[in-house]
């Protein structure tokens, strides 16, 4: 499953605004909000400070700008930060709001090396106060638990093609990494390597509610999906790479070949980010995503669409391709649109190869510039398709 952020889909990503890692999102207080201008220097210096503190690991300098009483747990998120190997780390100042305390929309972007083509983008909301001798320190976060390494104790797992970032036992990490280091070569030969590092970032909260935390939803919005992929949709090859974000309560109940097919897919979906437009239907790329996951399983097509199979069985194949809502959490028929989304991309390769699938999706989904028909045209084959395989 995949949450992009776009400009243009902004309503159908929105969770708080965008399916994206966002912290401090939250209801404002009751100032009014006072956008950011060349007039807020000491805000700005103290960001500058804080981030040129975080890039040299200078623990002193990072907590010169905290207040005694918020002092340990900015030490705690400054010793995790340490662990990972950042290439960048800035922010930028959003809006400010109050007089004594200010509570500041900042907008935090950072790239880990070797791992991120493009900054990641996240928001975050700092609250802070006045010492007595008019210093300016931060003295909360926003929206604590937004971001993994306030959650506790971050561990840091690299495997061969994976960097897996986590607050359980290190050994379980590992094996998430082993799993990720399977599947970033398999993606690689479906798509190939233009697009993206060729590399998978994997965070692994503690429970679903910490989960939940990370993607500012309520946990049960996810309670039976074992990882979710966010990011921002590219178009243009500037797109930074995704997170796949892990529900560890629900990988915990899945098979091997389970765990596989869920990295793969989630995989998948940040190989695509740059080629993954607001225009871009899902039937497209969620069916992409499991096809490339499905492709060297060995498996039939009875026994990867249970759900589809039975509504054929009773009723006949749908009467049009999944449509985007189809796969919203919590969608009635949201197991069918995956099995058939799936389908329709197998169907494609098989009738006209796998290049020319994975040149539709690079194209935006122009089905007539790289198939020569129209969604009509496919939607009749894919249920004459449906229909032969499933019955």
């Amino acid at each position: 499953m995949a949450l992009f952020r776009s400009p243009t889909r902004a309503a159908a990503a929105a969770l708080c605004g965008a399916a994206v890692l966002l912290a401090g999102c939250g209801p404002s207080g009751g100032g009014a909000a006072e956008h950011a201008r060349p007039g807020d220097p000491v805000v700005r210096q103290l960001l500058e400070r804080r981030a040129d503190a975080v890039l040299d690991r200078d623990e002193k300098a990072y907590l010169a700008d905290v207040t005694p009483a918020r002092r340990d747990a900015e030490r705690r998120v400054f010793r995790n930060l340490r662990e990972l190997p950042l290439a960048s780390w800035s922010y930028r100042l959003v809006s400010t709001e109050g007089a004594d305390p200010v509570r500041a929309r900042v907008e935090l972007r950072y790239r880990l090396k070797g791992y991120d083509s493009a900054p990641v983008t996240t928001d975050e909301s700092l609250l802070l106060r006045t010492d007595g001798g008019g210093r300016w320190r931060v003295a909360g976060d926003g929206d604590p638990g937004g971001l993994l390494w306030e959650q506790g104790a971050l561990h840091v797992v690299r495997g061969s093609h994976s960097l897996v970032l986590g607050t359980g036992d290190r050994e379980e990490l590992a094996g998430y990494a082993t799993d990720a280091d399977r599947a970033v070569p398999q993606v690689r030969r479906a798509w190939g390597a233009k697009g993206w590092t060729g590399r998978v970032v994997l965070e692994v909260p503690s429970s679903l509610r910490r989960m939940g935390e990370l993607l500012d939803a309520p946990a049960e919005t996810y309670a039976g999906v074992a990882a979710v992929t966010t990011g921002e949709v590219g178009g243009d090859g500037t797109a930074p790479a995704g997170r796949v974000i892990v529900n560890p309560e629900a990988f915990a109940g899945l098979s091997a070949f389970g765990r596989q097919v869920v990295l793969t897919h989630e995989t998948t979906h940040v190989a695509t980010r740059a080629a993954t437009t607001s225009h871009t239907p899902m039937w497209l790329s969620e069916g992409f995503a499991d096809w490339v996951a499905y492709r060297d399983s060995g498996r039939t097509a009875a026994s990867l669409a249970p759900e589809l199979r039975r509504e054929v069985t009773a009723s006949g194949p749908p009467g049009h391709l999944p449509a985007d809502a189809d796969f919203a959490p919590g969608a009635t028929a949201q197991a069918q649109a995956y099995e058939g989304a799936w389908l329709a991309c197998r169907l494609i390769a098989d009738t006209w190869g796998a290049d020319r699938l994975v040149a539709l999706y690079r194209s935006g989904a122009d089905l007539r510039g790289t198939l020569g028909i129209d969604e009509d045209a496919l939607t009749e084959r894919w249920r004459a398709y449906v229909e032969g395989e499933l019955r």
